[in-house]
């Protein structure tokens, strides 16, 4: 483990079922929905925010700004502004974002190809599940619409 990564850690080996692991945030960010989805369409190539707004569709300009943000502090995105008028930013991976976006990217299009069985599934469970209500827990009177009020 070199000295900046010892200092950073805390000298702990990363381990993601580790509560305090660092490498959980790591995955939250890059496996956010949004996250994905702005990963895998950055594989392109560069784009602009206007671009990744019209590629991603059902993001908002607040999450996607968000997403962007995380990104870039987690060294997997890299934004230029350029000086001119009017503003131009553009986006593109780092070589880590590149190696992350694959991942994701492959999970992306796995959970794609499956959609047919995942369906199926959730249909099959549906039919199997228990149609009753659940029970009052004991030696508790069943809770009636309103608290009555003390007068």
């Amino acid at each position: 483990m070199n000295l900046r990564v010892k200092e950073l850690t805390g000298g702990l080996l990363p381990d993601v079922n580790s509560e305090s692991c660092a490498s959980r945030g790591v995955l939250e960010h890059v496996t956010s929905r949004w996250a994905v989805l702005v990963l895998a369409v950055l594989l392109d190539g560069t784009h602009r925010f206007s671009e990744l707004r019209r590629a991603v569709g059902g993001v908002s300009e607040k999450m996607l700004a968000q997403t962007l943000q995380t990104l870039e502090q987690d060294g997997l995105v890299l934004r230029e502004a350029y000086a001119v008028i009017p503003p131009r930013v553009d986006y593109s991976l780092t070589p880590l974002g590149e190696e992350a976006a694959q991942h994701v990217w492959t999970l992306a299009r796995w959970a794609e190809s499956r959609v047919p069985e995942v369906l199926a599934a959730r249909a099959a469970h549906a039919e199997q599940a228990p149609r009753t209500q659940r029970a009052p827990q004991a030696g508790r009177a069943p809770r009636s619409g309103r608290a009555k009020s003390a007068r």
